[in-house]
Order: structure tokens, then sequence, then C-alpha cells
């Protein structure tokens, strides 16, 4: 090593060659290995050490709804009395009661101050009465672009704010993200933010981890990086990610690459295609299998994100989407190699986030345009329950003709699963994108209904199986995209 560089691996006789002899300290691991540092490509630093602050609600540590009130009854006691109580990690199929708490469950805990709790999918949550109250979110507040606010059969909100919807929580000078993807952005004040940095960095090294790519940073990140970097506490390289709700103000202000050192830099930006398995908001045509007529949502249509793919791609910024469905994967994999076409590079190396159930034919579509699968056990390895986030084609539950008979909407017929034995399927050209549906445990739609939309709102702990005798053909995907 030359200062804080590893100049040369190889023998001792080889290593004492490459630094001219020049050895001044000899450190002797007595048959050890020295390894590099790891790297976290996708990971969520500021927002870990903000979770690391908040009540732990993990299925680990709670199990019935009683359970979460009581753990940030006992995290409220070490706040101060106005501080907002929060918790993270719910995971609502995992709790006795089989459903998403409510803002009557959270009142139990304070009603004079904010209370929100964030689903382990980090894709939202729920929030009390006094926190509806204070940011006017009422029965007439309408669906903000990219999101959903969670309401009973008569129309007022239960608390539930998933994507987009999270906009709300973060006041008219807070972090906007709309139909980029979900908001978890909560501010908090610079010294706070700089302890949550600092928090997760420690977790980060202790682990050998000493190259993080954060995965979806807004101005909160960003400004928290530079500031620590100026303060000599940021340790770990990184590599930014920008939300694509911020890719116009990357390319006007050329943010494109380091920011002054290796510490820092724009690596490019994170996008999104679908929702998430766990929060069943995962992109499916034909529906799930446990319910046909719930088919998960798309951020952008299929036109919309092959433009803000291309846009990134021409600035030379490596794009990393978000995409767990098929129909997801293949439309980021249309956009890469559109953007490849219209303006060639050598190894762009493209993403795609989670990647969570491409067919055989995407996995060969990634190999040959270059793009890296960024994947995660938990992310990949989904229960095959009656419930659990499978799309009907996929040989679980009833299939898409015995349920809901409209069709997709792409031009292009959603792609199915395979065995690597037999032929891939080919995809046709893309099309438009679906409005997002209902989360698992909320108000829901039910086949059959008189309603505009073919879907009346019902309220159940899970999802109700369509069968073909409820069969209508308006119980289908909305024909626009949610931006």
């Amino acid at each position: 090593m030359r200062g804080d560089r590893v100049v040369h691996v190889g023998t001792a006789e080889d290593c004492r060659a490459a630094l001219d002899g020049r050895v001044d300290e000899v450190l002797d691991l007595d048959g050890r290995w020295v390894l590099p540092g790891f790297v976290d490509a996708h990971c969520h630093p500021v927002m870990y050490g903000q979770n690391l602050a908040w009540a732990d609600v993990r299925p680990e540590t709670v199990d019935t709804i009683d359970g979460l009130v009581a753990a940030l009854r006992r995290h409220a006691e070490g706040l101060r009395p106005d501080t907002a109580v929060r918790g993270f990690g719910y995971e609502h199929r995992r709790l006795a009661e089989g459903r998403h708490p409510t803002c009557r469950d959270l009142d139990r805990v304070a009603t004079d101050r904010e209370v929100y709790v964030m689903n382990a999918s980090g894709h939202g949550g729920v929030v009390n009465t006094f926190t509806l109250r204070k940011y006017g979110i009422t029965a007439g507040t309408p669906d903000p672009a990219g999101g959903r606010i969670g309401r009973d059969a008569s129309g007022e909100p239960t608390g539930e704010l998933w994507d987009g919807a999270c906009d709300l929580l973060t006041g008219p000078d807070g972090v906007k993200i709309t139909n980029h993807g979900p908001n978890f952005h909560l501010d908090d004040p610079e010294d706070v933010m700089r302890g949550h940095l600092l928090r997760a960095q420690e977790t980060f090294l202790a682990a050998g981890v000493t190259t993080i790519g954060d995965a979806q940073a807004s101005r909160r990140e960003l400004g928290t990086y530079l500031r620590a970097r100026d303060n000599g506490d940021l340790r770990m390289r990184t590599s930014v990610y920008l939300t694509s709700a911020l890719l116009d103000t990357a390319l006007d202000l050329g943010l494109t690459r380091r920011l002054g050192d290796d510490l820092l830099r724009i690596q490019g930006v994170k996008l999104y295609a679908d929702g998430t398995l766990g929060g069943w908001t995962a992109y499916f045509p034909e529906g799930y299998a446990a319910d046909c007529c719930h088919h998960g949502q798309l951020y952008h249509s299929p036109e919309e994100y092959a433009d803000l793919v291309l846009r990134a791609h021409r600035a030379g910024l490596q794009t990393a989407t978000h995409a767990q469905s098929p129909y997801a994967i293949g439309m980021v994999l249309d956009a890469v190699e559109r953007a490849l076409a219209e303006t060639p590079a050598a190894d762009p190396r493209h993403r795609i986030e989670h990647c969570g159930l491409p067919t055989d034919e995407e996995i060969g579509r990634m190999r040959e345009l270059g793009c890296t699968p960024c994947s995660s056990r938990s992310t990949t390895c989904a229960p095959v329950t009656a419930r659990s986030p499978r799309s009907a084609s996929s040989g679980t539950g009833t299939t898409p003709a015995a349920c809901c008979s409209a069709p997709a909407p792409r031009s292009r017929s959603a792609p199915t699963r395979r065995s690597r034995r037999r032929g891939p399927s080919r995809p046709s050209p893309p099309p438009r994108a679906a409005s997002p549906s209902s989360a698992p445990g909320s108000a829901r739609p039910r086949c059959g209904s008189p309603s505009p939309t073919g879907c009346a709102p019902t309220r159940s702990a899970g999802p109700a199986r369509c069968t073909a005798r409820t069969r209508s053909a308006r119980c289908s995907p909305a024909a626009s995209p949610t931006s």
C-alpha cells in the first residue's frame, strides 16, 4: 500500500518489488486474509439511520396491532412532547389481525401530535387522526399523482398513505416525488440529519462496507452528504442515484459527475417501473393469483418511462429502475434497447433494481443489453401462498380467462414464465400504463359491480378470490397512467 491505496496484490516478493524496495512497515496477519472493502450497490443510508432512531415495529418485535401501539407508546416516552412519534417495519400480513393498522389504532398512541408508522416496504404507511387533520387529508382529498390515500367503505381516510400520497406529509416546502416513486424523505433539522447519516455509516463500516450506492436521493440526502463531506464526516465512498423527479434539475445544472473528489459523486438516476411484491403493487396485467381484479401499478406509461431513460442515458447517467413483475422488467429492457439504439454507448451498465420475476427471455435480453440485475434476497423470495403476490399466469390460482377478460394496458402481451427447457416467449411492443390499484387490506375492487369503473370498493382483511361466475369485462386496469 501507498497511503490509502492498494497498489499491488501478489506474493511478498512481488509486493516489495512493486514498492521499489521501499517498505516502511510489514504487517503479519498470521495466515488471515485481507479483503477489499465491500460495496453495497443498493441501500438508503439516510433513511436507514432515520429508521434506527424510530420505534422498531418489525415482525421480529411486534406481532399484533396492540403490540405495535405499545411499542410506539414506549418510544414516545423518550421524546419531547411536541416531537412526532414514528416507527418503522410493520408487515401487515405478519400481524395477528392480518391487516394494516388504522388512524384510530394510532390515536391510542397520541392525539396531540403526529404519529406515523412506515410499512416494511418503505412505500408508505399509516398516520393518526391528528396527522390527517394537520395536513388537511379528508374524504374530499383526491389521490395525489402516483399515490393513494387509503379509504374505508364510506370514503373516509383510514390513515394509510402510499407512494406519492406521502408527499402530503412533507409540507408545502418538503421533498415531492409525485409519480416518481415512494416518498420516504421526511425532513429533520440539519444536526439530526447528520446524526442519521453517521449512525448508518458506523453500521456499514463495522460490516466492512466502504462504498455504497444511495438508491434514491433527493435534496435531503444530497445536502446531508455534502455537509458530511465538507465537515470530514463522510468516510464511505458514496455514489448517488437521484430520484427521477430531479432529472430535469440535474441536467440543467450539469450534475452528472463527481462532486470534487471520489468520496461523493452523482452516479445516476433512480426510476420506478412498478410497485412492490410485498405491498401487492407490483404490476400484473392479468391480475394476482388470489385476486384477479387486483393488478398493482405502473408509475409511468411505457412511453413516458422510456423518455426518462433516454434523457438520462444521453447525459451519461446510469439508470437504476425498480421493477418486479415480468411486465415491468420488459418495460425497462424495451427502454434500454431504444436508448442504446438511438445513442450507442460502450458500457452504460443500466440496472434493474430487485428484478423480482424475470422470464427466461428477459434474462437473456439483460445479458444482450448489458443490463445488471441488482437483486436482494428479501425481494426475490416472496412466500408462495394463497396470498402471495404471484400472477395468475405463474401457475398459481385461477387463470386470467377465468377472471377478468379485459386487455392489458400495453399493446404488447405481458410475458409469461416458461421452463428453461422450452423456447422463450417473445414480447411485442409497449403500451399504456395502469393507474394504481388499492393495496391489500384496504378498500379493494370486487368484480361484477355496477359502479362506473366496474369495481365497487369493499373492505376485507385479505383479497377475495374472483371466479368465472363473478367475472366482469369491466373489472380491469384503468387505461390512464399514474402521472
